[in-house]
């Protein structure tokens, strides 16, 4: 059974992490090229080292800390699985909230937890008074073809900071 629970501050630190595996092997990547999407083969290893834990925790801390939302997927008390969004409005209209991160363990992907957080997230960010959640995505197939299940598409309005710091990742935006 997956227990679903927002977090407190104290509760994110690197013990939180311990029976989690931010991994990925990436064999084809999104690419736009000459202003369309193509599919091309782009072959890494995406996995998340104790440096990119510790930018992480700094990370959901500063955003349960300022009013966003951080919540887990536990399963027998091990987080299996996280979302969070940042709580300032943005884009010209202000509707915009940043879906910062939604990761679910290596080995409890396809069981239907990215899914749920990603319904949370919704539900949490309309709350909150936006009409899109924006994600800049990463851009394997595998990535892309979940984002799309749940119903994303290209932002109409681009974050240009997101765009520039991650210039492979699709700029993703949902309506909630």
């Amino acid at each position: 059974m997956i227990v679903y629970k927002e977090l407190k501050t104290d509760e994110i630190n690197c013990e939180l992490f311990t029976h989690f595996r931010r991994h990925q092997i990436v064999t084809k990547c999104w690419r736009k090229i000459g202003g369309k999407w193509c599919i091309r083969d782009v072959a890494f290893i995406d996995d998340f080292r104790e440096q990119e834990y510790a930018e992480l925790l700094v990370c959901l801390k500063s955003t349960v800390e300022t009013g966003g939302l951080v919540c887990g997927a536990f399963s027998e008390n091990k987080l299996k699985g996280f979302v969070s969004i940042k709580p300032e409005l943005f884009g010209k209209n202000r509707e915009y909230l940043d879906l910062s991160n939604i990761h679910v363990s290596e080995d409890m992907r396809g069981k239907g937890i990215g899914k749920e957080l990603f319904k949370l997230a919704k539900i949490w960010a309309k709350e909150h008074g936006a009409r899109k959640l924006y994600i800049s995505a990463h851009s394997a197939v595998e990535s892309q073809a979940f984002y799309h299940s749940m119903g994303c598409v290209e932002a109409q309005e681009y974050n240009h900071e997101h765009a520039e710091k991650e210039p492979c990742d699709c700029q993703l935006e949902c309506e909630v």
